[in-house]
């Protein structure tokens, strides 16, 4: 039910309506207990509202783009690309609108669950104040709580920041228009991903990385073949190039890094970065400790310092992915109702860079596993020797998988290629079930398919 009641009481409290909190909300109220969700701004958090929803519907766009201006390489004439942004922008609001009025009416229709709009500040341990644009305020005891307040972009100290209109990963969906020219600052996951899809809208794009290597994450040589993809694309990379200044100048914004390397663009976007939702918490008002990021400190059940408070999804810190936060609710689902006794400690964290083609990255890189003491095997290949990528025109990327000599089990794999995070997912599942890389090489794929390139890539080891 919605919503601003003045109702004091709950059994429990789930501060933020992100991808764990959600569901977390959803289950307590479905055994019993009189839940209350409270929500600043939009239900859905950051996925839905900001993160994968909206730049992956956007990013689909921009790959249309791209296929439309390679269609002639497939014996098509398409007539040419004309890119009208403001069509993309409403396509993605749309779909944005839809997710979150589906994730709305789930828990508006939930007996027993109280959607609560405004911002909460805990005044006590266990006690918050509610506070909400033109609502008065209400206070809220409860017996547990459990935070899942997100994370937001922040920047970097730059000079000049302050003092030019930049984006940041969420307004930048907002534009209405082609940039004629986009600086990035920032070479990670968020600004490859929007570097790329703006290139093929249309823009010029330079992306500054203060790192030797994109994807700091990653290994070496699976950064530079992400880098080679994105130059290819047009897009200009810049290593080893730490931005000190920005200033507003006639032609738009210069960003200058080193001391000497200057370029001019017409819009920037800051990727550098995301701070956890913690500074209007209150948190000073109870027992519960964050890091020196900001972050809610918890343990491997995500408890908190403070009995009876937990913390879920990015405000934790650790992996910012959906699938995380949504695994965090299962745990505790598990541990606090159903006699469980899970753990986020050694868990499978996969994830997929959403660059074109993708990246599909689980378990440990070569240079982890080297550092954690394996002695490993690793198998690398290039996406041009996959029979269904030549079929489809689409050989950009490699395939690599790192395994244990001395176990055969598969370590980790990093898939960068068409639908290389649905491919990661194959492995992902293998390792699972703890299969030998054997089972891999030996395995019968449909022909032609991208998995059966699988037996190729396990059979190197053998080489």
């Amino acid at each position: 039910m919605n919503s601003n009641k003045q109702k004091s009481n709950y059994d429990a409290v789930v501060i933020g309506s992100g991808q764990g909190g959600t569901p977390l909300s959803l289950y307590m109220a479905e055994q019993g207990l009189e839940t209350a969700l409270i929500e600043s701004k939009h239900v859905g958090g950051t996925c839905v509202n900001e993160g994968c929803t909206p730049t992956k519907t956007m990013i689909a766009s921009a790959r249309v783009a791209h296929l439309v201006g390679r269609a002639e390489e497939y014996g098509v004439n398409p007539g040419g690309v004309e890119v009208q942004l403001s069509k993309v922008r409403k396509r993605k609001r749309d779909i944005v609108d839809s997710f979150r009025r589906g994730n709305l009416n789930r828990i508006e229709k939930k007996p027993g669950l109280d959607l609560i709009r405004g911002e909460a500040m805990f005044t006590e341990p266990y006690t918050i104040e509610i506070s909400g644009e033109g609502e008065k305020h209400q206070t809220v005891e409860a017996e547990k709580f459990f935070i899942n307040t997100g994370a937001r972009p922040s920047a970097p100290p730059i000079e000049g920041l302050d003092e030019v209109d930049y984006l940041d990963s969420t307004s930048i969906m907002e534009l209405g228009e082609v940039p004629e020219k986009l600086l990035i600052i920032g070479g990670g996951y968020i600004g490859v991903e929007f570097g790329q899809a703006f290139r093929r809208f249309g823009a010029e794009v330079t992306i500054f990385q203060r790192s030797a290597q994109l994807l700091t994450h990653e290994d070496q040589d699976v950064a530079e073949e992400v880098r080679e993809i994105l130059e290819e694309d047009g897009v200009e990379v810049l290593l080893d190039k730490e931005v000190q200044k920005v200033e507003k100048v006639t032609e738009g914004i210069r960003v200058i890094a080193n001391g000497s390397t200057a370029e001019t663009g017409s819009h920037l976007l800051v990727a550098a970065g995301r701070a956890p939702n913690t500074d209007k918490l209150g948190l000073e008002n109870t027992e519960v400790e964050t890091t020196d990021r900001g972050n809610i400190r918890v343990n491997q059940r995500l408890e908190t310092d403070q009995d009876g408070v937990y913390a879920l999804g990015d405000v934790k810190g650790g992996p910012a992915f959906t699938h995380i936060s949504y695994d965090d609710f299962r745990v505790l689902r598990d541990n606090l109702f159903e006699n469980g006794n899970r753990s986020i400690k050694d868990r499978p964290v996969p994830y997929t860079v959403f660059t074109d083609p993708q990246l599909g990255r689980i378990g440990l890189t070569e240079e982890d596993a080297r550092k954690n003491g394996y002695d490993v095997q690793v198998a690398t290949m290039p996406m041009e020797s996959v029979a269904r990528a030549l079929e489809v025109d689409e050989t950009r990327g490699m395939m690599k998988v790192v395994v244990d000599r001395e176990t055969e089990k598969i370590l980790g794999a990093a898939i960068l290629g068409i639908e290389g995070g649905e491919i990661a997912s194959a492995i992902q599942i293998a390792m699972m079930g703890e299969l030998s890389f054997r089972k891999m090489k030996e395995g019968v794929f449909a022909h032609p398919t991208l998995a059966e390139s699988l037996n190729n890539l396990f059979a190197l080891l053998d080489d």
